[in-house]
């Protein structure tokens, strides 16, 4: 095996039994108490809400059990090998998601900025979900669940009541009917204006929701990877529980088998719609968490010889399970929708909010005590969402750490720059509580955190590793850390597969684009769709800039600065020595040769 360690002053060598110092480096920096910490945390952060409201639509949406062979494919040529990428740097580097790139290729560090600015944008807009649902898990404390019935002071005259048995599909669709669970949704906890122009005033209720889920965030994070790690065993393994609970009683309810046919039933026609693997592709790189810099600092503190491969493998396989699992719970209650009330499922599966905020809660509420359900449902998508939550905050943190390591680990730093951090983005996430937030929510998570910005910095990535630094340089590294080599699909996805299929459907996303909507009326107008590209641009343009940055401020010609800016930083403390023992002894000779031909 082959391992780095100095030589001499700066250069650094290769040796047998190696990885000492890489691992006596992350005991000062600090690493997980145990693997299991690792684990868990890892499942916080690729495992959220989105596992519940996003896979089963777009598995129902596009073919059934058809949608599972381009998913696959993503999974295994896209998926497995950018996330083991990602965990497998973290730990080799023994850094976060900004410095990481500065040992390994400086020339693209960029793309750790851009990274980062995307998790802060998404931090501060992905925390108003739990606050939505810190508000539906108090109002589920009542003797009769607020958005189950008509009469309340929310209501208008147009309410029909969802208790009235078999009521016919014609009817709750008439434009002059509304359901009480979405006058619940709308007029009661968004207070929802009529479009983004129109912001409106704060919802006093769900800033106090939104200050809660800071506050405990904070406190889940607040010592690093110390409390993140304890916090973990909880908030990682109780959705789990609560997702059993709520499938058990899902298949158990009538109707829920016609529910889950509905979910698998294969249409092999729908493969050949472009549109079928776009999403699959989509989903991978959201639910995946790539490209966000979370696996890189959480692989980061794990120790040198980690065996970190087989950590991805099974990390994997566990988010897709995740996402089948929580399809067959959530239409097997829309299943029982359809027996219940003759609903057509078709009318009523949604993706996002609407599935969670409107869909689920009216299932709950036809059920046997709700209240149990409800509380069930609710605290299960708090704890998803806080995971991922934290887990983002935790990698700001530790890039930050990584930045500035002299002056953030000394005394109480580190617990109020991320005292400030919490407090700025809860100031700035006031915008998302208002009565014009949903708009602006979707604005942000369409055009920056999800979809085509994930999709350039997978490619950034690939490109970077594979062909700057070297795949079969990284292979070594990696074989250096788990004492054998991975198999050789993940080189040939590094270089080949995944480069080609994120640029491919990056491509149709852009040839497939239309305006943003929301719900089935609302069009964005043509400034909020400027603005999102606007603010997509912002973070992808930290990848060039900091490019240009590098060249116009290094040393030497722009080739020279250039292949400078491509080395990884242990070769760049070789080139002193090697200008020492090979530049000024040549310099010597061609000094010497002069002296004699003018003695000639």
């Amino acid at each position: 095996m082959l391992s780095k360690e100095k030589d001499g002053d700066n250069c650094a060598g290769f040796v047998a039994n190696g990885g000492q110092k890489k691992l006596k480096e992350t005991k000062e920096r600090g690493y997980w108490s145990t693997k299991a910490e690792f684990i868990l945390t890892v499942m916080g952060a690729i495992i959220g809400p989105g596992n519940v409201w996003r896979f089963p639509y777009l598995c129902y949406k596009n073919g059934g059990g058809v949608f599972f062979i381009p998913y696959i494919l993503f999974m295994v040529f896209c998926g497995i090998p950018l996330f083991f990428l990602e965990t497998a740097m973290g730990q080799y580097t023994n850094q976060g998601g900004i410095t990481c790139w500065k040992k390994v290729c400086p020339l693209f560090q960029g793309i750790g900025y851009a990274s980062h600015l995307i998790i802060a944008f998404g931090a501060t807009s992905y925390i108003t979900i739990i606050a939505w649902a810190f508000f539906y898990l108090f109002s589920s404390f009542s003797a009769e669940l607020p958005w189950a019935t008509c009469g309340n002071d929310w209501n208008t005259d147009s309410c029909v009541d969802i208790s009235v048995a078999n009521l016919s599909l014609g009817v709750t669709h008439r434009e002059n009917i509304t359901l009480p669970v979405v006058e619940f949704w709308e007029r009661r906890v968004l207070k929802i204006s009529r479009g983004i122009e129109e912001v409106g005033s704060l919802r006093w209720e769900l800033v106090l929701c939104l200050i809660l889920a800071w506050v405990i965030c904070y406190f889940c994070i607040w010592k690093g990877i110390k409390s993140t790690g304890k916090a973990a065993y909880f908030t990682a393994t109780f959705p789990y529980a609560m997702l059993l609970v709520l499938l058990i009683r899902g298949v158990t309810l009538p109707g829920a088998m016609e529910g889950i046919i509905f979910y698998i039933y294969p249409d092999v026609s729908r493969l050949s719609d472009p549109q079928v693997w776009l999403d699959a592709g989509t989903q991978i790189f959201f639910s995946y968490a790539i490209g966000l810099g979370f696996l890189t600092s959480l692989g980061s503190y794990n120790t040198y010889n980690n065996n970190c491969y087989k950590d991805c493998f099974y990390l994997c396989l566990l988010n897709s399970a995740t996402s089948v699992v929580a399809g067959f719970a959530i239409f097997s209650v829309l299943g029982f929708m359809t027996y219940e009330q003759g609903v057509s499922i078709a009318e009523v599966a949604e993706s996002g909010p609407g599935l969670a905020f409107i869909v689920y809660p009216r299932a709950v509420a036809m059920m046997p005590m709700p209240q149990v359900w409800a509380v069930c449902f609710f605290l299960m998508i708090i704890l998803l969402g806080l995971d991922s939550q934290f887990v983002g905050l935790e990698c700001l943190m530790t890039s930050l750490v990584d930045l500035y390591p002299s002056y953030l680990r000394q005394g109480y730093r580190r617990e109020l720059v991320l005292l400030a951090i919490c407090t700025v983005s809860c100031l700035l996430g006031l915008s998302l509580v208002t009565e014009g937030g949903m708009y602006l929510l979707q604005l942000v998570d369409f055009y920056i955190c999800s979809g085509t910005t994930l999709l350039l910095l997978s490619i950034c990535q690939s490109v970077s590793i594979a062909w700057v630094y070297g795949a079969e340089r990284f292979y070594g590294n990696i074989t250096d850390m788990i004492g054998y080599r991975p198999s050789p699909l993940m080189k040939l996805c590094w270089c080949y597969f995944t480069p080609c299929l994120c640029f491919g459907t990056f491509v149709f996303s852009i040839v497939r684009f239309s305006p943003l909507k929301f719900s089935r009326t609302y069009v964005y107008p043509l400034w909020a769709n400027i603005l999102g590209w606007f603010l997509a641009t912002i973070s992808l343009s930290l990848i060039p800039l900091f490019v240009l940055y590098k060249l116009l401020n290094g040393e030497g010609t722009l080739r020279q600065r250039f292949l400078m800016l491509c080395l990884p930083e242990d070769d760049l403390k070789c080139l002193p020595q090697l200008r020492d023992k090979v530049v000024a002894p040549v310099t010597e000779l061609k000094s010497l040769s002069g002296e004699v031909e003018d003695n000639k």
